[in-house]
């Protein structure tokens, strides 16, 4: 399943406060693995849902769905960046429209 994500590094940063990007992410079925900017990312027991962790590098990061409302991050940074090739949908999302592979909820 490839849906558009907020993804945000939270290794060697202070509480939510690593760089964050909205972008394509690829889900296996179980919604165990994630693939993203070329790392394997396995979804991290026994903590919130939304972590992970890179399975070469330990690195952990939360993946979400983007918030219309911009408020994807708690504390910062102050902006995130947009892959290019998510910029259409996800505008098209901030406009209102269901992201794609979310139509029906």
């Amino acid at each position: 399943m490839r849906r558009v994500m907020f993804v945000q590094l939270k290794t060697g940063f202070d509480t939510d406060l690593g760089p964050s990007w909205i972008g394509w992410v690829d889900f296996n079925r179980s919604w165990n693995t994630a693939r993203f900017h070329g790392r394997e990312l396995r979804r991290t027991p026994g903590l919130w849902t939304g972590n992970f962790a890179d399975v070469e590098t330990g690195e952990t990061y939360w993946i979400s769905g983007p918030k219309r409302d911009r408020t994807d991050t708690r504390y910062g940074p102050a902006t995130t960046t947009v892959d290019e090739d998510a910029v259409e949908p996800y505008e098209a999302f901030l406009g209102g429209a269901p992201l794609p592979g979310r139509e029906n909820g």
